[in-house]
């Protein structure tokens, strides 16, 4: 298993990624990230191509409610990674915690996206 403490890590905004297949597909070929951050995917279901990558394991949120918005997060499967759950359904908020070996602390890694439009109570529930 890899270590943590070399986590490397790419976010991009993708504004929809229901068009950006080949995108994502090329940065995953890049031997340096371990973690794969995306915000604004856009993800519902009338994509017809498959968001997994070889070698990644996908953790998604997509926006429960209207068009736009969501988060992803492609983490290295050779890392111990497991989800957090988050039952708030106005925030777009994915976290992951990823075990530590041996003595080492667990990491907290998390992706959040806040429209420009978003109304003060739901800031107030990211903030909490």
């Amino acid at each position: 298993m890899k270590s943590a403490a070399q986590l490397r890590c790419m976010c991009t905004n993708a504004c929809n990624m229901g068009n950006k297949q080949d995108f994502l597909e090329a940065m995953v070929q890049q031997p340096s990230y371990d973690a794969i951050i995306i915000t604004e995917t856009w993800w519902d279901n009338s994509h017809s191509w498959s968001a997994a990558l070889d070698g990644y394991k996908l953790f998604k949120r997509d926006r429960k409610v209207g068009r736009g918005g969501g988060v992803a997060l492609y983490i290295r499967e050779a890392f111990d990674a497991v989800g957090i759950e988050n039952n708030d359904d106005e925030v777009e908020c994915l976290w992951l915690r990823i075990k530590g070996k041996a003595n080492k602390a667990d990491i907290l890694l998390g992706v959040c996206y806040c429209p420009p439009n978003q109304e003060e109570e739901v800031d107030n529930l990211f903030y909490e």
